[in-house]
């Protein structure tokens, strides 16, 4: 799992490196507080590998827009 956070193309994805380790962050908080998993068949994955498989998959993106205080922690990715 840790060789796919090593793969230029998922950085390159998202923006680079401090981008995508927000874009993580953001994610892992929302699901830590329970919310539900964007991609199926989730069942024996760390919550890091749903991470990074909702990021290949194109489910989640970071918002840059600006607008974080108005907007729920979901509508942020």
């Amino acid at each position: 799992m840790i060789e796919e956070l090593k793969n230029m193309d998922l950085m390159n994805k998202v923006g680079g490196r401090f981008k995508l380790s927000a874009l993580i962050q953001k994610r892992m908080l929302e699901l830590m507080e329970g919310g539900r998993p964007l991609i199926e068949d989730t069942e024996g994955m760390t919550q890091m590998e749903i991470v990074v498989q909702e990021i290949k998959q194109d489910k989640i993106t970071l918002d840059i827009s600006g607008d974080e205080k108005k907007k729920p922690a979901a509508e942020l990715l």
